[in-house]
């Protein structure tokens, strides 16, 4: 018996495939033989694993490789290779190139730059494989040659060196795939900000004070865009007012009427968005006294300042001090309450001497030299160098073993002292290993202990050091431990299911601030606790779902970071029964037309839901029996239809949960007058040819009316006529019409006092003889004697009933038929 061989072949549908970026592809590997394996092999010479972005599915002899969002790192080599059951393998392989299209990513237009940096206009473009980029500017392709201040930087981007306003202009970026023939282009805006540039004619002007005089300042600003132009004096911005003129949009300012306190400096500034300038121009008033000469001092604490003030003027002026820090003023000759500070003067100086420098003598110094014609005013500020001073505050902290803690050393001093951290006299390094590690800021060093043992609670040290001393400060830290239990468990507001637990805080938080409190209930006969945690660190928590009539047991413990402490003493308590609803709450609300609204508002439901309100209402000067309504329990109003007018009623509302009744509320309210609707208010607002035309129609009406009226009753008239003469016989609704209005005769007749009970559908309405509104009765909540039951007849004469369609009707004084009763009925 001869065996044939089959040769193992592998193939793939395809050899060779582009992709772009983003894109998806499939390939399908078929295999010619028996086959026991089909594993496909990525360019890294890996076996593909079927994943989300590559997909693998076998069936038979067919594999079929999904590769989804092709990403460039996706490119290579693919292999798929066959195995069979003697070991022999076979391959085939897919050439798989991946590109990216040409695209422009956030390439902003405009752009804009300040005159004379060097100005980037920005082209991000990318591309598989790297796109050949161009520049063009007034349809001419930018080359170094032809533009000596442009180069194309390497990230494709245009340098533009010393930008000018020349420059400004639409630029294009063309980039391109030579391989592919793809070319895409973007068109930038340039524009380029000048930086303003201020023309000041003149910068100083003499004037005399309280002679009237006017002085007229000039400030031309040139750039782009147009700078915006202020003036400014002793930092505050001037405008138009009695006093200032601006004119020639703001390019001239005059001050008018000058008086001794004009004289000084002015600013004039431009701003735009490229940047501001600002040019100060002087007003010198005579003879108003100028400070010449005053300059900052620094002082070491503990060694005397000197600070000098000259001052010049016509007369020349006399020197006085204020410090800033008190108000304080000293003049020539002065000395302080603790003889700290003296002043000394002569000839337009004046000498202020500060013995024993302090850290309260730190601040503004303002010298003023005043004349009987004017003043003038200048400021220094004397600084204190000092050691370092500590500010941290508690020196002691608390952890736990394995929870990190910031101890912080704050430290004041001038100069900035540097800090260091010892430990056992070996200095905490900042980047050191272990569980110590320090951080410093200005003013403050941060060590970072983590303790894992006993041995790193203890004294920690630190060292503040600057050129004018050296402190030093010791920290303590100590183990933490859990709160201690809270105290004074109470229960109140117990009601059937909610109850309200307070306690005191404990005595002792254990060093680490309590984060909440934990309450735990359960019921005396059960062994599950249920917890409850407190909002925050309130010692008030509310209990809810609980069990009517139940007694419960109660602990309360705290929580810190360290862990949960004791609870407190056990306290017991026990619910309310269920009982009976509370009566309800009732407010009127007067309702539309012969209608009243109650407002139901709920009280205490007793521990159980309220099932339904019972409303009995009636009219209160008539010896009549109540009516009764029921609403269910979740309304929260009922209203009250079909009332008389002028006419005052009881009412009486009752709860009912499954236990029982409500005590009753009792409620009155009063109908008010029958609107008065007259002809006159009826027609007042319509002219006289809708008079007419309202007339004609009510004629029309009335003979529609008669005609109708001869059709059932003496089988005569224009309506009769048309019916015979289509149907050729009477109608069967005159003949039952005339049917009914005889036996109704013959019922009157017979002297029966019972009343009679009509069965209407709820859209019939009656009216009232007298006054035509709507007759209330029969309605769903009058009074009536038990009425014949007399059934309805159809034309086929069987007996109907629908129960869909009658009206409820309400017997005696809690008797209640639904609507599906009183069709059983």
């Amino acid at each position: 018996m001869l065996h044939f061989v089959t040769v193992l072949q592998v193939s793939i549908s395809l050899n060779k495939v582009e992709l772009s970026v983003g894109e998806s592809k499939f390939f399908t590997c078929t295999a010619i033989g028996e086959p026991v394996s089909l594993d496909w092999y990525n360019p890294q010479g890996e076996r593909i694993v079927s994943s989300q972005h590559l997909v693998l599915h076998t069936e038979g002899v067919r594999s079929r490789l999904t590769i989804y969002n092709a990403n460039v790192e996706d490119a290579g080599i693919y292999r798929c290779q066959a195995a069979d059951a003697n070991g022999q393998t076979q391959e085939a392989t897919v050439v798989l190139e991946i590109y990216q299209k040409l695209t422009f990513r956030d390439v902003q237009s405009p752009q804009e730059f300040r005159q004379g940096e060097v100005a980037e206009v920005v082209c991000d473009v990318i591309s598989s494989p790297v796109p050949v980029v161009s520049w063009f500017y007034n349809n001419m392709e930018i080359t170094e040659q032809h533009y000596n201040r442009f180069q194309v930087l390497s990230n494709n981007n245009l340098q533009i060196h010393k930008v000018v306003k020349t420059d400004e202009g639409v630029y294009r970026c063309e980039a391109r795939v030579e391989a592919r023939g793809e070319i895409d282009f973007r068109d930038i805006a340039v524009i380029v900000n000048v930086p303003p540039v201020l023309s000041v004619p003149q910068l100083s002007f003499n004037a005399t004070a309280d002679y009237q005089e006017a002085v007229t300042f000039t400030c031309r600003a040139y750039g782009s865009p147009d700078p915006e132009l202020t003036w400014h004096r002793r930092g505050k911005q001037l405008e138009e007012s009695d006093q200032y003129t601006l004119k020639g949009r703001g390019t001239m300012l005059t001050v008018r009427n000058i008086r001794q306190d004009d004289g000084g400096s002015y600013s004039c500034k431009a701003s735009n968005k490229a940047g501001e300038a600002e040019q100060e121009l002087f007003l010198k008033v005579f003879v108003q006294p100028q400070i010449t000469q005053l300059r900052n001092v620094t002082a070491v604490e503990g060694s005397a300042a000197m600070i000098s003030c000259t001052a010049e003027g016509e007369p020349l002026p006399e020197i006085s001090w204020r410090r800033a820090s008190d108000g304080k003023s000293f003049a020539d000759g002065d000395k302080s309450s603790d003889g700290r500070v003296e002043v000394r003067g002569r000839h337009g100086k004046s000498m202020l001497t500060v013995s024993g420098v302090n850290l309260s003598d730190w601040g503004r110094f303002d010298c003023e030299a005043l004349s009987r014609i004017g003043g003038h005013q200048k400021s220094m500020f004397l600084d204190i160098e000092y050691a370092p001073k500590f500010q941290s505050d508690p020196t002691i902290y608390y952890s736990w073993e394995g929870n990190p803690v910031n101890i912080s050393c704050d430290v004041l001093a001038n100069p900035q002292a540097s800090l260091l951290w010892k430990r056992d006299r070996l200095t905490i390094s900042t980047e050191g290993p272990g569980n110590a590690r320090v951080y410093n800021i200005e003013g403050r060093s941060l060590l970072e202990v983590t303790p894992m043992s006993e041995r790193d609670f203890g004294k920690y040290n630190c060292t503040a050091r600057n050129n004018i001393g050296i402190r030093f400060q010791e920290f303590i830290l100590a183990q933490a431990d859990v709160p201690s239990n809270p105290y004074s468990v109470r229960l109140s507001s117990v009601s059937q299911r909610v109850a309200t637990v307070t306690f005191m805080k404990p005595d002792s938080h254990g060093g680490v601030p309590i984060g909440h409190y934990l309450v735990k209930y359960k019921d005396v006969g059960s062994q599950d606790w249920r917890d409850v945690k407190s909002h925050g660190v309130q010692t008030i928590v509310l209990l809810t779902n609980l069990e009517p009539n139940t007694t419960y047991e109660v602990r309360v413990a705290a929580v810190n970071g360290k862990g949960q402490g004791e609870f407190s003493r056990t306290e017991t308590f026990q619910t309310l029964p269920i009982r009976e609803p509370s009566p309800p709450a009732v407010h009127g609300q007067r309702g539309v037309g012969k209608a009243y609204r109650l407002g139901l508002v709920k009280q205490d439901d007793g521990g159980m839901p309220i099932v339904e309100y019972i409303i009995k209402y009636k009219m209160q000067e008539k010896d009549e029996q109540w009516m009764t309504k029921l609403v269910p329990g979740m309304n929260d109003f009922v209203l009250l239809q079909h009332l008389q007018w002028n006419t005052r009623y009881e009412v009486e509302i009752t709860a009912r949960n499954v236990k029982g009744l409500s005590e009753p509320t009792y409620f009155q309210f009063s109908m008010p007058q029958r609107p008065d609707i007259t002809a006159d208010s009826l027609f007042s607002g319509l002219g006289l040819g809708a008079v007419v035309g309202l007339g004609l129609a009510a004629l029309l009406l009335v003979l529609v009316a008669v005609d109708v009226g001869c059709f059932f009753l003496r089988q005569c008239g224009l309506l009769m006529c048309i019916t015979k003469k289509l149907c050729g016989k009477k109608s069967a609704t005159s003949g039952k019409s005339k049917d009914m209005e005889e036996g109704k005769a013959a019922y009157l007749n017979d002297g029966s006092k019972d009343p009679i009970v009509e069965m209407r559908a709820e859209e019939e309405r009656m009216t009232n003889r007298d006054d035509g509104s709507p007759v209330n009765e029969p309605n769903e909540t009058t009074p009536l004697t038990e009425p014949e039951k007399l059934p309805l007849k159809e034309e086929n004469g069987k007996e109907t009933l629908k129960t869909d369609a009658i009206e409820i009707k309400v017997h005696g004084d809690s008797s209640i038929l639904s609507k599906e009763e009183d069709s059983k009925a």
